[in-house]
């Protein structure tokens, strides 16, 4: 991995979804980097039990609905010490246009807020698919630490020029920065 340059920070107060348009708001997400990286600090939902999600745009941010394949695995470990391992077949994506979860029931409480990293490359490629992974960490509702793993790819080769993030009920807070690695 090369070295992250922040493109910009947007933030979510009580907010039904951010979205990172190339060329609004300064955000850049074209060809001037081959990797990016959306940070995510303090995403907490005003709902329980809502998953974070986030889908890619190829016309500007009018529609977010891509073809997408993915596939999702967890792991967790509830405050009265049983631990969870395992696929989410809840968590996959075959060759859907839905918003992608990147958690899990995520609680709505003080300790529920969570955080990740989303790596997206070459969205301004026009020959490829876009791959991209995905680490979340949240609490959940029940309440245990939980963090998810995603991977997948927009199976489409027209550049990705949007990307947006919301809960799949309700609003939410938080901080999403924008990295371009070189």
């Amino acid at each position: 991995m090369g070295i992250p340059t922040l493109i910009t920070a947007l933030t979510a107060t009580n907010d039904t979804s951010l979205s990172f348009v190339d060329g609004a708001s300064s955000v850049v997400l074209d060809s001037t980097y081959d990797e990016y990286m959306f940070v995510f600090t303090d995403i907490g939902p005003a709902t329980d039990n809502v998953y974070f999600t986030f889908q890619g745009s190829i016309d500007g941010g009018s529609n977010y609905n891509v073809t997408m394949t993915t596939t999702m695995f967890r792991s967790g470990l509830w405050e009265a010490n049983q631990a969870d391992f395992g696929y989410d077949t809840g968590g996959d994506t075959a060759q859907g246009t839905g918003f992608q979860r990147l958690s899990v029931d995520s609680a709505n409480d003080a300790d529920g807020s969570g955080a990740g990293i989303l790596h997206l490359f070459s969205p301004s490629n026009t020959t490829y698919v876009k791959h991209f992974y995905s680490r979340y960490h949240h609490m959940t509702g029940t309440p245990a630490a939980t963090i998810n793993f995603v991977a997948g790819y927009f199976n489409d080769t027209n550049d990705i020029d949007a990307v947006q993030f919301k809960m799949s009920s309700g609003n939410f807070d938080g901080v999403i920065q924008l990295y371009g690695i070189a």
